[in-house]
């Protein structure tokens, strides 16, 4: 019996690299193909289509975007926005063209309205503007869903989007300006412990967030992509919710250097929160588990350590 062929585009990132991790132990009954830039340029529109073309694939999982933090959010939006929207055209028409069976693409819980209530759910995405800090990455991921619901009313395709909470893990991307919040504090406080300086955190540490660690987020894609069939998007999240100062204080504890973290208070907090509500997730899978953040940030740290001179900073 032939394998169904899953095409994985952001398989050498931070999730993409999870996903590596967990099918080489289950997933038998499928060929997984991860790509990247050197396989396959997705902001060119020809590229993409021929790749595809190709490939063939049955199932696709949409994880490439131009991702970063806080800092490249708000001194790239050109960027952030462009290659976004370029990207997931190309992919949408090439799995639409190709008769891809399934897509899950993924777009994030920072691109909820910044005005809104809270928890926040799947039917709120389009209430309102984003934060201001990362408006043009949040309008090209929900211009993705639109584009995503579309070709479902048009052309009846399988093309859904799933939403998870802030994701981190190994092989994540440590830049201190470019990385997301975890990879980029483990980085500077590594470095401040080095040089004996102060581990200096960005705001007042008071913001809330749920994270989500990149292995908890590949099994609940490839549970999607098996079980869940509706085309409406799907939030992906635990409920646990803690302060970046949380978040700081258990990094500087694993570098046993939390007698040096300072808040610099004149800096921006961003978004304060963004709760997302889980109760379709936990409806349709109950028994869901997550690692938890010490645990989580402590795998993160040990990683961080093992591969520092080649890992993304």
């Amino acid at each position: 019996m032939q394998k169904s062929k899953i095409l994985v585009t952001g398989g050498t990132g931070l999730v993409g690299s999870a996903l590596q991790e967990l099918v080489k132990h289950r997933c038998p009954d499928y060929e997984f193909i991860f790509i990247g830039r050197s396989q396959c340029d997705l902001m060119d529109a020809d590229r993409t289509m021929n790749y595809f073309q190709a490939q063939k694939p049955q199932l696709v999982i949409h994880l490439a975007a131009n991702v970063g933090g806080l800092f490249k959010n708000m001194s790239q939006p050109v960027e952030m926005l462009e290659d976004n929207v370029r990207m997931n055209s190309n992919v949408l028409r090439a799995c639409h063209v190709t008769g891809v069976k399934k897509l899950i693409s993924c777009l994030s819980t920072c691109i909820f309205p910044d005005k809104t209530t809270y928890p926040i759910d799947e039917g709120m995405l389009h209430e309102g503007p984003p934060h201001e800090s990362n408006y043009a990455y949040a309008y090209s991921k929900r211009l993705l869903e639109i584009h995503s619901r579309a070709y479902r009313d048009q052309y009846q395709d399988n093309f859904t989007c799933v939403i998870p909470t802030n994701i981190y893990g190994p092989h994540d991307n440590f830049s201190l300006t470019d990385g997301h919040v975890i990879p980029a504090l483990i980085h500077r406080c590594y470095l401040a412990k080095a040089t004996s300086n102060d581990f200096v955190v960005a705001g007042t540490g008071t913001p809330l967030r749920q994270f989500l660690y990149a292995e908890d987020l590949a099994r609940l894609i490839l549970w999607a992509l098996e079980n869940y069939e509706e085309g409406s998007s799907l939030i992906l999240s635990s409920e646990e919710e803690v302060s970046i100062e949380t978040v700081a204080r258990i990094i500087a504890r694993r570098f046993d250097y939390e007698d040096r973290l300072v808040f610099d208070t004149s800096r921006s907090d961003g978004q304060w929160k963004k709760t997302a509500n889980n109760s379709k997730l936990r409806s349709l899978f109950p028994d869901i588990t997550f690692t938890g953040i010490e645990q989580g940030i402590a795998s993160t740290v040990d990683w961080f350590l093992d591969h520092y001179e080649e890992c993304r900073k």
